[in-house]
């Protein structure tokens, strides 16, 4: 992991709330941005895409989770996400995304947060405490034990 700095933070932030524009929203007028940084020091965003069948939509963290994998590989690990929606409340990421999340690094530090106001900030262990994993499934080994 990354050394945690202010001014690493206000910058995931910030990419967020520009990634956050260009969301496609059209159900719910909801729009959500994510930028995540990986332990490599990479900035990946995301946006939310809506789909008229709600069940297909795509989270903004799932988003710039895909965009990391397809750029960075599947080995890569994520050292804080910064998920930024429209409104005043800070906002942090739903079920599906901290299970999503817990399989590139369940210390991954969470920045969440809304148009404005200070973030919240956690873990995602803090989030989703007992996540599905490979071991808890009997397969062995996680994805990055080796």
């Amino acid at each position: 992991m990354t050394e945690h700095d202010a001014d690493g933070d206000v910058v995931l932030l910030r990419r967020a709330r520009e990634a956050k524009v260009r969301a496609y929203a059209p159900y719910s007028g909801f729009r959500v941005g994510a930028a995540l940084r990986t332990d490599a020091g990479d900035i990946f965003v995301g946006v939310n895409v809506e789909n008229v069948s709600f069940g297909l939509t795509l989270c903004a963290e799932r988003s710039a989770i895909a965009a990391m994998i397809s750029a960075a590989g599947p080995r890569t690990l994520i050292d804080t996400i910064a998920v930024v929606g429209d409104g005043q409340d800070a906002l942090l990421p739903c079920g599906a995304c901290r299970q999503v999340l817990a399989e590139f690094g369940p210390d991954t530090r969470v920045l969440g947060s809304g148009d404005g106001g200070v973030p919240i900030v956690t873990t995602v262990g803090q989030l989703l405490p007992r996540p599905f994993s490979a071991v808890r499934l009997g397969q062995g080994r996680n994805r990055d034990d080796g």
